[in-house]
Order: structure tokens, then sequence, then C-alpha cells
């Protein structure tokens, strides 16, 4: 008996470390970008769903946004159309965007709400589409102080968080493709993930946002160094912005976004450890970078 006692103590000490995370984001909405590998990899992917309804378990609200380059890559190679990046997005032709939309809300979303709902009836899939929860209008990166026209790719003019809410009041799980209607033209655009989760995380005043990426988080100085930034504020970050690589651009853009509009903390998570959602939550040390507002002196 009393080596069982002892055998199981570690497990009980791990369940009261997260005790005073798990009052303290008890009812709140967290929205989690998914992405990178954890999209790829079977093992990662269940992992994944096993941490959001966890998360639905423990009283939080999980908002999942995804987006989905490698398999649109892939599902374009597919049908003959060329991948092009210009300012670091995607030239989407309307036959691309087709593609885009076809992946992310018939592939990506169906197979992820099927592993959320391996665990329960939780998970409901939509897109910006649907409801008017996002509307965006063409996005025209400037190269060289141009304006450059790359398609349908969107930029986000307005929110509406109705269904969103409505879900979660139900206790659901909802799970959003980043593509959006345009109030201009009404063509269907492709707005990048990060982004979108930013906006929403803001718009449904989130405790949190989570961007799982495939690095340890926001290094101290690469590559001359794989520190990594446990902690820093808005106005750190907006220092460090033009510095970053272009890939942790919009994701660091989107947590600054996120921190400036009422979201208590944003972190960027190695999605390539299995259960970070859970590590970064719920455990006193945390993985990852994690984004506070400026006026905050201790995470909260």
């Amino acid at each position: 008996m009393s080596t069982r006692k002892h055998t199981a103590l570690p497990k009980a000490q791990i369940l009261i470390e997260a005790l005073p995370w798990l009052t303290r984001h008890h009812g709140r909405t967290v929205v989690i970008k998914f992405g990178g590998n954890a999209m790829v990899d079977e093992a990662l992917k269940a992992a994944f769903a096993q941490d959001v309804v966890f998360l639905r378990h423990a009283g939080l609200k999980p908002v999942v946004v995804h987006g989905g380059g490698p398999q649109i890559s892939a599902a374009l190679d597919r049908h003959g159309l060329v991948s092009e990046f210009k300012a670091g997005l995607r030239v989407t032709t309307p036959e691309a965007m087709d593609v885009v939309r076809m992946v992310l809300a018939g592939q990506v979303q169906r197979e992820l709400v099927g592993l959320l709902n391996q665990h329960g009836p939780f998970a409901v899939g939509l897109t910006g589409e649907d409801a008017h929860t996002i509307t965006a209008t063409r996005h025209q990166p400037l190269i060289d102080g141009e304006p450059v026209d790359i398609g349908r790719v969107g930029e986000i003019t307005a929110l509406d968080t109705g269904a969103i809410e409505a879900l979660l009041a139900d206790g659901r799980i909802p799970v959003v493709s980043s593509i959006a209607r345009s109030e201009d033209d009404g063509h269907v655009y492709n707005v990048n993930a990060d982004t979108a989760a930013a906006a929403l995380a803001a718009a449904l005043g989130a405790e949190t946002l989570m961007v799982l990426t495939d690095v340890e988080g926001l290094y101290e100085d690469w590559p001359n160094s794989d520190e990594v930034i446990s902690r820093l504020t808005a106005t750190e970050l907006e220092r460090l912005l033009p510095e970053l690589s272009s890939g942790m651009v919009p994701k660091m853009e989107g947590c600054l976004h996120a921190v400036r509009n009422g979201v208590r903390t944003a972190r960027v998570i190695d999605g390539r450890v299995q259960h970070s959602i859970l590590l970064e939550i719920f455990t006193d040390e945390g993985i990852g970078t994690m984004v506070v507002p400026d006026e905050q002196e201790a995470p909260a």
C-alpha cells in the first residue's frame, strides 16, 4: 500500500501545481492558432486534440483557428497550380482560392473536428464566411514602397463573434478556417491564420492567445544563440519586430495586436512538443515566449 501511495504522489503534485492556473483560467476564452508541424504529424495532432478537450473539461473555453500552408501547397501541386510568394504571402489567383477554400474548410478543418470529436460532441467547424464572422478586403502589400496585387489575399475589416460566442455558450469548441468574404466585391479571400487568430482573440476578449509554431519561441539573439526569451512586454516586442525572420513577423504582430487590444497574455509555443498547450497553461515554468501588455509587471 505504501509503495502504491508513493508512486501516485507525483501525479497528485502535478495536479496541485495546476490548481492556481485552473482557478485563474476557469470560464475564460483561450484562442489557439493551430499550424506548423503540429498540423501534419499524426501523434502531435492527436495530442493537440487531447489538450484542447482537456481545456474544455477544465472549464476553459477554447477556440481553434487554423491555416493549412503545407496542405494547400500539396493540393495546388496536384492541380498543376504554381505556389508563388510575395512579401511572405501566397499569391492567390481565383483558381488557387478555390483550392485554398476546399483544403481549409473541406480537409484540414474536417480532420481537426473529427479528432476533437473522438472525445465527445464538442467541435463545430466554421469559416470566416459563416455568419459574417470575418469580413475582409483585398490586401495589397507594399514592396519597395509600391502596392503589389497578390490576388485573393484578404485584410480583415470587420469581425462578428456572435456565432462563436453562441457555440461557446453551448459548451462547444469552435474550429475556424481563416477565409473571409469581402463586402466590397463579394469574393472570398484567404486571410493569414495568425492574423485571424489574433483579431478573434481581441474581439472575443480572450484571456490568452496561443500560437503554435515550429520553433521553441522567440530567440534572444538568433542565429548566434538559441536562448528563448520567456517573457516580454508589448513595447519590447515592438522594438524587436524589424529584426525578426519573415515567418515570425505575422505571429508576433498578432501577439502584439492581441495584448494591445485587451488580451491578457499572448504566447508563442513549440507545436513540435507533445502537450505543449497544457505545459504552457498549467505549469509554473511554462514553455515558449509570453507577451504581456506594458503595464503588467507580472504575468496575469
